[in-house]
């Protein structure tokens, strides 16, 4: 039974020498037979007739044009191989048709990964348009899929691909694909293969797959030295006289930052209905973070409570702050620190008032599960990077002053090398 199966089916590369291009290059057409049936495709890819090996249907050479082409007719035969396979274990039969019109991705388009991932940026936008997610997410779901669409294109030479035609290969070289051709970091790539990731999971809910194909791909995000500015600098911004009225709001809103752990965003959507007498008879921001839409609640100590009271009745619609844009913020701060002297390994943005906030408070004693919650973190493992930096920060401070303790070590080696003696 396997002897005749595997007798029906063929597959074959040729050349279309009737269709030669103004470069004198003709197309490399593909050819499925099964049971004496045959059916053409186009594979996308074009040589110089020359340099063709009618025998094996494969590009004569070890030039890197040659490599290159015959690597991918290697992974075309692979995949129609695996389609034709398939087929006749899910189906019980398999015709060139068939087999053609699933490799070219035409019928299969209900359960395929980009028609999937386009409905469900659709539905994004939906939610964005309503602002219940970010929009700042939707345009990094956008730029996935267009990287994805690429790379399907390049690779595999297709519109599309159905679910249960992905392997752990496919998520491999996407990672590679995202490196090497669109030179992304290394979290980046992190970021940009997570959405990919989700897909398949959504897919199996779906029942479109039994198990996820990339299971045993594995990617996490490398930790990156995060800027924070230490109390005395902080105090040293806030008690700075500024060069130009301009920069005060940027100030305030920094300093606010400093003492509250809210993100630039979360602070230019905050209203005055978030900030409320809680049990203790204190002033508290309740809130959700944009970002995670996990709960964020800050009791507001006295320099930041005097801070919004400046502003009261500065802005419309409940808004706590006239917000000025991130950029201008991120200007302004970059000014402020130079003014005031602030000397940073990292370079300072608006967002460092959040960084400053967690490693400031860590620092005097506040518990890593308390700030977890103030900071709106879905996880205490993210809350714990600050507190490796405050463990790094009395780390190198030892370091300052370590040589200064070298005549006394030097003196107490010698005295225990006498008592050796």
């Amino acid at each position: 039974m396997e002897r005749e199966k595997r007798s029906t089916f063929k597959l074959l590369f040729y050349l279309k020498k009737n269709e030669p291009k103004k470069n004198g290059n003709v197309p490399v057409m593909g050819r499925i037979t099964i049971d004496g049936t045959p059916k053409t495709f186009g594979t996308k890819l074009e040589i110089n007739p020359e340099t063709w090996d009618l025998k094996h249907g494969r590009v004569l050479g070890k030039s890197n044009l040659a490599t290159d082409i015959n690597q991918k007719l290697d992974k075309i035969r692979v995949r129609i191989n695996k389609i034709y396979e398939d087929m006749m274990k899910d189906d019980g039969f398999a015709t060139s048709q068939k087999v053609k019109l699933s490799f070219l991705g035409v019928g299969v388009m209900e359960d395929a990964i980009l028609r999937v991932f386009k409905e469900q940026n659709e539905d994004f936008e939906k939610m964005v348009s309503k602002g219940k997610r970010s929009q700042n997410t939707y345009n990094k779901y956008k730029t996935v899929f267009n990287h994805l669409s690429e790379f399907i294109k390049e690779r595999y030479h297709r519109d599309d691909m159905a679910f249960r035609e992905l392997t752990g290969d496919f998520i491999r070289e996407f990672d590679f694909f995202l490196r090497i051709d669109k030179e992304c970091t290394h979290n980046t790539v992190w970021v940009y293969t997570m959405p990919v990731i989700a897909l398949a999971d959504l897919a199996i809910k779906k029942g479109l797959i039994k198990q996820n194909p990339f299971e045993d791909y594995e990617i996490s995000m490398q930790e990156i030295d995060r800027s924070y500015l230490l109390k005395e600098n902080v105090e040293k911004l806030m008690l700075l006289k500024l060069s130009k009225p301009k920069y005060e709001l940027v100030k305030d809103l920094f300093i606010f930052s400093c003492f509250t752990g809210l993100s630039y965003i979360d602070i230019k959507k905050l209203k005055w209905s978030n900030i409320q007498s809680f049990f203790d008879g204190h002033q508290w921001i309740i809130s959700r973070r944009k970002k995670s839409d996990v709960s964020s609640n800050v009791r507001l100590l006295e320099i930041p409570k005097r801070i919004i009271e400046k502003y009261r009745g500065l802005t419309r619609n409940d808004y706590v702050f006239p917000m000025p844009s991130n950029a201008t913020c991120n200007s302004h701060v970059a000014k402020l620190i130079k003014e005031a002297e602030i000397v940073t390994e990292q370079k300072v943005t608006f967002h460092t008032a959040r960084h400053t906030f967690a490693t400031m408070f860590l620092t005097e004693g506040v518990p890593l599960e308390s700030l977890s919650k103030m900071m709106g973190h879905k996880n205490i493992s993210t809350t714990q990077i600050y507190a490796k930096i405050t463990s790094q920060k009395i780390s190198k401070d030892m370091d300052l002053v370590s040589h200064k303790f070298a005549g006394m070590e030097a003196a107490f080696i010698d005295m225990e090398s006498d008592v050796l003696v």
